[in-house]
């Protein structure tokens, strides 16, 4: 049965540690971890969770976005495990928008994206994947990448002036929608 793993807070050093290959997917480790990060981020109201954020160096991650408080417009796709992924290719176009992690509530920061990405992945059942994704979708790949190589979205925000609380965050731009 899934459970509700604690995530780890900004200065933890797990959050700043390279992530290892996952070479064994099956492992019922790694199988429950998936389930685990599943169950953490949808409780979280996060749309995306990485081993890191819950003190495992495995190399990978769950995108989940969905509506939710944190993200009400985010595009709605099922919980999918991304193991060994990696950014084959990144658009010239970036973008910046406003992001927040579970490892770092309260705060938000403008950060710099590549608006669209060319990716690969190995799936929980051992299929590898390609595929281009866009917009948020690429945006919550990229920050949760970041992850397993000890990167955090503060360390992309390119001035202090682009950071907000979370309160001042949903009371801007939430409450507009």
């Amino acid at each position: 049965m899934p459970e509700i793993l604690q995530i780890s807070q900004l200065g933890n050093p797990v959050l700043r540690r390279q992530s290892q290959v996952v070479d064994n997917i099956q492992d019922s480790r790694i199988q429950q971890l998936i389930d685990n990060l599943i169950s953490t981020v949808q409780q979280a109201h996060g749309v995306g969770i990485a081993a890191p954020q819950v003190a495992m160096g495995d190399r990978l991650f769950v995108l989940a976005s969905r509506p939710n408080l944190r993200y009400p417009q985010a595009p709605t796709m099922e919980p999918t495990a991304m193991i060994n992924p990696r950014i084959v290719a990144s658009s010239t176009e970036t973008v910046k928008d406003w992001e927040g992690c579970l490892s770092i509530p309260g705060i938000r920061g403008l950060v710099p994206r590549s608006r669209s990405i060319e990716i690969e992945y190995t799936s929980r059942d051992g299929e590898l994947h390609q595929q281009e994704l866009t917009d948020f979708v690429a945006r919550i790949f990229q920050h949760e990448h970041d992850h397993l190589d000890g990167i955090v979205f503060l360390d992309r925000v390119e001035n202090t002036r682009e950071l907000m609380t979370e309160d001042e965050y949903q009371q801007q731009f939430v409450k507009l929608l």
